[in-house]
């Protein structure tokens, strides 16, 4: 088979995008007749049909589909290569991937990126965030999948530099008519003869707060468990069972949901959160720059 060029690989996404050759032909400014021989010439080379043509348009076959997943993928980590390349050009460009918890994600993380981003100096610089497990985080980074990661610190950061970020505090969150509602601060041991809301069983929370039930002697059970912070609260506020979660998620949800929010006074509940990489040197200089920002919001 010989080789596939990028254009004819965009004007096949164009009109799986649009259904429709002639659409694609005119927001490429081009003939249709060069689309369809291009796209005809890529069906001879791979052997297979890729479009269903009716009158009302086309449709990608089975074999088109799977083309189409690949070609997406290819475009973006091609423009993913000219953005990091064009970096070292003149004016500071690039694309920053991060891996963050999903405490950060839900605490100030993305409000710093976003002052980051208005920064007119920014202006060109792009950044993908996904939401990991701590654990999983780490090992990604160390793999070479994203370029920065945000969590928090207890985790095995072996292979990695790290700077330190924002720090958080825990606390139970409780429906106002619950017997602890009145407390006005509270040790974690004290919350276990309650049922509780937890995060999924993955997660550094999780993980944290079956240790600290174990060095108390005692069990923690969790009547629902919950993938994001925001269903935590809203069972809490259902009063299906208490939550330990993030003061500074709780300043959200506390106002709108009615909850209760009591601060725990263990020494753990104190948190703090790391910017880490793998090497500083190897960063390329727009990720550079968002982990000197993002350090001095420490």
């Amino acid at each position: 088979m010989r080789d596939i060029d990028l254009k004819t690989l965009r004007l096949f996404a164009a009109v799986c995008d649009h259904r429709n050759i002639a659409r694609a032909a005119e927001e490429a400014h081009i003939e249709p007749s060069a689309i369809s021989k291009r796209i005809a010439q890529l069906e001879a080379d791979l052997g297979v049909p890729l479009l269903s043509r009716s009158r009302r348009g086309v449709e990608p076959t089975g074999a088109g589909l799977v083309l189409l997943e690949h070609v997406r993928s290819v475009l973006f980590t091609v423009e993913r290569i000219e953005s990091d390349v064009a970096a070292f050009g003149g004016g500071l460009k690039g694309r920053v991937s991060i891996f963050a918890s999903a405490s950060a994600i839900a605490e100030a993380l993305l409000d710093d990126i976003a002052s980051f981003m208005r920064e007119p100096g920014n202006a060109n610089i792009r950044v993908d965030i996904e939401e990991r497990l701590s654990s999983d985080l780490a090992r990604q980074l160390r793999e070479g999948e994203a370029s920065v990661g945000v969590c928090w610190d207890n985790v095995n950061l072996q292979g990695l530099q790290h700077v330190p970020y924002r720090r958080d505090r825990l606390a139970l969150a409780v429906h106002p008519d619950h017997p602890l509602a009145n407390e006005p601060v509270l040790r974690f041991d004290q919350t276990l003869e309650y049922e509780h809301v937890g995060l999924l069983p993955t997660t550094a929370v999780h993980i944290m707060l079956q240790r600290a039930a174990a060095s108390a002697g005692k069990t923690l059970s969790y009547r629902v468990i919950v993938s994001s912070f925001d269903a935590a609260f809203r069972v809490v506020a259902a009063g299906l069972g208490i939550s330990v979660v993030p003061v500074e998620v709780a300043e959200t949800y506390q106002p709108a949901l009615g909850v209760k929010v009591i601060k725990l006074t263990d020494e753990w509940a104190e948190r703090r959160f790391v910017v880490c990489f793998r090497n500083r040197e190897s960063l390329q200089p727009a990720a550079q720059r968002l982990v000197d920002y993002l350090a001095g919001r420490a």
